[in-house]
């Protein structure tokens, strides 16, 4: 990593890692690793796999104590709007870690820099590689200077129950019967996405993606609610 990434982590959320090939492999994609089989790389996917569920993990709990009277389903769409791809995504060129990242000549080409899919990742490996070289504690304090300030401040709490949201508005005038299709599931079984399309009266109203058919689900209401609202 330069040394101008690495100040910056320092100055900006107190994080100086101690073992950098940690934080080298979660900014490595797997087109870079192709491209120079000669360096003997790993690529970032099995650190974003970490980063996940460390993700979920803390996210979670910081949910789980905030919200003490919500039941587990509205936890549930909550978590799942904060850590989607659209959101993490987010967070990761907010953050700069879109310049950071390794990838190969034709990823490059085709702005797999700017894809939603791979800073989601992107961000998740970075947080398992925290986790590897400090700690769950330094997640967690990183998370408090990031995310969780945007959770407190209501960011997530228009997506709390989008399906029911959706539901309520186009039923305002009558009944209106809202199916969810599954159009595609993807990826190896660790690691799968599923998209999905919500429909109303034959149209399509949105799409979403998730790591579950649920959050997908979710996505793709909050989507079509969005659209919807524009008209």
């Amino acid at each position: 990593m330069n040394e101008e990434f690495l100040n910056y982590l320092n100055d900006t959320f107190g994080i100086t890692f101690k073992n950098t090939s940690y934080l080298k492999e979660a900014f490595t994609h797997s087109s870079y690793v192709n491209e120079h089989r000669e360096l003997k790389l790993r690529d970032n996917e099995r650190i974003e796999f970490l980063g996940d569920a460390v993700l979920e993990l803390t996210v979670s709990r910081y949910l789980f104590e905030r919200y003490p009277n919500q039941p587990e389903g509205k936890l549930t769409r909550l978590r799942a709007a904060i850590v989607c791809e659209a959101s993490l995504s987010q967070f990761a060129k907010e953050y700069g870690f879109d310049q950071q990242i390794r990838l190969g000549k034709g990823e490059e080409r085709m702005n797999g820099r700017k894809r939603p899919a791979m800073l989601c990742d992107l961000f998740e490996s970075f947080i398992g590689a925290l986790y590897l070289d400090q700690g769950l504690e330094k997640v967690v304090d990183f998370l408090e200077q990031t995310i969780y300030p945007r959770i407190a401040s209501g960011a997530f709490s228009h997506v709390m129950d989008p399906k029911t949201n959706l539901q309520e508005f186009l039923q305002q005038k009558g009944e209106v019967a809202i199916q969810y299709l599954l159009v595609e599931e993807a990826g190896p079984a660790h690691q799968k996405e599923f998209l999905v399309e919500v429909m109303a009266e034959g149209k399509k109203l949105g799409e979403g993606k998730g790591k579950t058919k649920k959050a997908a689900e979710q996505v793709a209401a909050a989507n079509a609610l969005e659209q919807l609202q524009q008209l």
